[in-house]
């Protein structure tokens, strides 16, 4: 059935306009003044209300196995409560067990995907180096449509990758024509200050954040750019979290790198002091990786969106119930890392970044939405309201008031780490390739609603040629093409 959404402004991450958007299908028809209506369209009032591009969330955990337990949150129910916030899109990472092939893991995370109620995607991470990683990235890139790879910097012992490997991914990333991201936090030394901490009779949630200070991500964040750099790959550095690494970012674009940087939410609105809070369960809720920092690195994080430096808001949201955080409760160690915001990313952003003047409503688009579509190479499919594009969009209703509670979100955790958050905007109507998923506070998306969307990769030339430092390959080896 098309639908027609009527008497809205259309906002795009580089203009706005009053317009009509016309949905045919799976795609959008039109963007224009006073379309008529087809035979039979369902008509979406939009008087007062933004119409915007539905919002990409780059980076989720659902139904994730991770340190002696899994997630809460299960791909039906994370997708249905992005979609009550608006979020029309995540990218997940497909994380392969020790030992396991990158081929395994993609057939384990497609089948646990099958009950996405929007679409979806995957980042594949790189945990070891072997002639078998070396190929198989290949078939992920040609096959499965994944152009990223992840590398946690961190979790030693278990998921963290050295700088020789390092250093081999981000070659072969760049003769795929993918990027590599990380996880940038220097995981020997945090291993080497959790020691420190425990010795000194910390064990709660507390020496979480006292064990992973700004500066072990700093560190591994300059690290990073560093190789990337001497490989030719581009690098994307999720969860930034501090000015130390942000700054990082910001020296390396402003030499003409392309490195891009992801905050969090969470990071921009809660900080350490969530950890001095006596309630043990309060604390552990809210411990993830980094931790929540300082307020004042804050203000870094909000000038990053607002100059450029910085590009995509995500929360990695990766939900443990408090029964499951308690696995930890006599070592901060055993916390599983993790909190929620796949359902309040988009209002809380609104709420504390266009209503308080930080951001205009069209950086709002370009950093919930636009933004990660360009850098994931699916724009304009995804990230646009235009002809031709997905009709995954959100009606926008500014006036729409919202305080945040636990007790009325979708998420299958027991809590909400923006508890209380009084929030001004949120979608009155959230469509999902040309389907009303959300509406009126009614759900109307069903399980296996969602589909896998494939990334083509990027130009190996493009990336050769664009305006990265030229570095010099150790002899007898090629750039960009390092074998095992």
């Amino acid at each position: 059935m098309p639908v027609l959404i009527r008497g809205g402004t259309v906002v795009n991450h580089d203009h706005s306009r009053r317009a009509d958007v016309l949905v045919d299908g799976e795609t959008i028809a039109a963007v224009g003044t006073a379309l008529d209506a087809p035979t039979g369209a369902q008509t979406i009032d939009a008087g007062g209300c933004y119409v915007m591009p539905g919002g990409i969330d780059p980076h989720t955990h659902l139904e994730l196995p991770f340190m002696g337990s899994v997630s809460a949150d299960d791909f039906e129910w994370g997708t249905k409560a992005a979609l009550t916030g608006g979020t029309t899109m995540v990218i997940d990472f497909c994380i392969p067990d020790p030992g396991q092939s990158m081929l395994a893991a993609y057939q384990d995370w497609r089948r646990k995907s099958e009950k996405a109620a929007a679409d979806y995607g995957f980042h594949m991470a790189v945990t070891s180096w072997s002639r078998q990683v070396f190929d198989e990235m290949e078939i992920v890139v040609k096959t499965y449509g994944i152009n990223t790879f992840k590398h946690f910097m961190a979790y030693k012992g278990a998921l963290m990758v050295n700088d020789d490997e390092l250093y081999n991914s981000f070659a072969r990333c760049a003769h795929l024509g993918a990027m590599p991201l990380v996880h940038a936090e220097n995981g020997d030394v945090v291993a080497r200050m959790q020691e420190a901490v425990l010795a000194r009779g910390i064990s709660g949630p507390e020496g979480h954040a006292f064990s992973r200070p700004p500066e072990v991500e700093g560190e591994a964040t300059n690290r990073a750019i560093m190789i990337a750099d001497m490989t030719g790959a581009p690098l994307y550095v999720v969860h930034t979290s501090c000015r130390e690494s942000h700054e990082a970012i910001a020296r390396a674009r402003a030499a003409g790198r392309r490195v891009y940087g992801e905050p969090l939410i969470q990071h921009l609105l809660l900080d350490a002091r969530e950890y001095d809070n006596k309630n043990w369960d309060h604390a552990a809720r809210r411990v993830m990786s980094p931790p929540f920092r300082d307020k004042a690195h804050q203000d870094s994080l909000w000038a990053g969106l607002q100059s450029g430096s910085l590009q995509v808001v995500a929360t990695d949201h990766c939900a443990f119930t408090t029964e499951q955080k308690r696995i930890g409760l006599d070592d901060f160690r055993k916390i599983p890392n993790g909190t929620g915001g796949l359902e309040d990313r988009m209002p809380v952003l609104w709420s504390a970044g266009v209503n308080t003047g930080r951001l205009t409503k069209e950086e709002f688009v370009a950093v919930t939405s636009a933004n990660i579509a360009r850098i994931l190479n699916i724009y304009p499919r995804k990230g646009a309201v235009a002809a031709g594009s997905d009709a995954d969009l959100v009606v926008w209703d500014p006036a729409e008031s919202k305080t945040i509670s636990a007790k009325r979100q979708l998420s299958r955790i027991d809590y909400n780490v923006f508890e209380g958050y009084a929030c001004t905007g949120a979608p009155a109507a959230t469509l999902s390739r040309g389907k009303i998923a959300w509406q009126n506070g009614e759900l109307r998306a069903e399980q296996g609603d969602g589909r896998y969307v494939e990334r083509p990769a990027f130009s190996p030339v493009h990336i050769a040629n664009s305006t990265w430092k030229t570095a010099t390959a150790p002899q007898g080896v090629s750039r960009g093409a390092v074998t095992p």
